[in-house]
């Protein structure tokens, strides 16, 4: 009936999704049971005691104490077996191993960060070696929201002002979509991330040097993936239209009037110093506030940016 299980579920890619498959099936096929066998009870009862003439009357039972027994002690041990097996699926899902990988994952409008031991920080994209134990610390810089990894069987809150934890091992290579399950305001629908499941090699390079989109893409195609990808796309037009940040239309070589009341130059060192340290020069009109990207982008990445705004004149 493995059919039946994908078709109703994503394919499961993470150890504990079996226990979560087996138990959710076990409640589809029990409904399904007592739905037919119910059913057939109704039918039968309609068809044995239906009124057969109009002076019949129907006969004075109290009650069957067999009976009662029967339907009361049997659903109770029903319920109790789901009880216990939840409650053992539960634990399990709460207890991370001692050597789980602990990374960091910041919950803010409209993005998911991730942040790993050696300091290297991401935007929606989440790498993780197979079959080894991630352990997520999450937690939310302005408002409510939820990770929900459909592949990994796993949904939890992120919430601002406090920490909530959530473990999984990857067992199979490959990507999962993560969706953000919480109502968090007009970009709710759009923050998206994707784990990449790698293989112990895969996972070290990634580390060193990120992943081979980056080391080999042409660098103004990265730079407009990276304006996709990690967020700018969310206060940045590249039409001239007016955003919670000035349009990259049109912008480079130009002249920018600062908040100061100073005019600077749109070249490449103004906007590397925009993208790691944007509140040392602020435009005029917009407020302050755009997030460094300190740690978050390579150097490559960076030039991509540069050359994908230098190319939208």
């Amino acid at each position: 009936m493995n059919w039946f299980r994908d078709y109703l579920l994503p394919r499961g890619a993470a150890s504990h999704a079996g226990e979560v498959d087996g138990l959710f099936m076990f409640i589809i096929y029990l409904t399904i049971f007592f739905f037919f066998f119910n059913g057939g009870l109704i039918f039968y009862a309609v068809r044995r005691w239906r009124r057969r003439s109009a002076g019949e009357t129907t006969p004075h039972i109290t009650h069957d104490t067999r009976l009662e027994l029967v339907w009361s002690v049997i659903p109770l041990m029903v319920v109790m077996l789901i009880f216990f097996w939840g409650f053992k699926g539960y634990v399990k899902a709460w207890v991370p191993p001692n050597d789980s990988i602990e990374i960091v994952v910041t919950g803010k409008k409209w993005v998911w960060q991730f942040e790993y031991p050696d300091g290297t920080r991401t935007l929606n994209d989440l790498h993780v070696p197979v079959n080894k134990p991630v352990k997520l610390v999450m937690h939310s810089e302005d408002v409510i929201h939820s990770f929900f990894v459909p592949g990994f069987r796993l949904k939890r809150d992120v919430i601002p002002g406090r920490y909530t934890e959530l473990w999984f091992t990857a067992t199979q290579p490959g990507k999962q979509q993560v969706f953000c399950t919480e109502y968090c305001g007009k970009g709710h629908s759009d923050m998206l991330a994707t784990i990449y499941v790698d293989t112990p090699e895969q996972y070290e390079v990634f580390l060193r040097e990120g992943d081979e989109q980056v080391r080999k893409m042409p660098l103004k195609e990265l730079g407009k993936l990276v304006y996709e990808n990690k967020g700018c796309a969310t206060c940045h037009s590249i039409d001239g239209t007016r955003g919670q940040g000035p349009s990259f239309k049109g912008i480079w070589g130009h002249t920018v009037k600062g908040a100061d009341g100073k005019d600077y130059e749109v070249e490449a060192n103004y906007i590397r110093q925009s993208i790691l340290s944007p509140q040392a020069v602020v435009v005029q009109g917009f407020e302050p506030i755009m997030p460094t990207f300190q740690g978050l982008l390579r150097e490559r990445e960076i030039q991509g940016v540069i050359e994908y705004i230098k190319s939208l004149q």
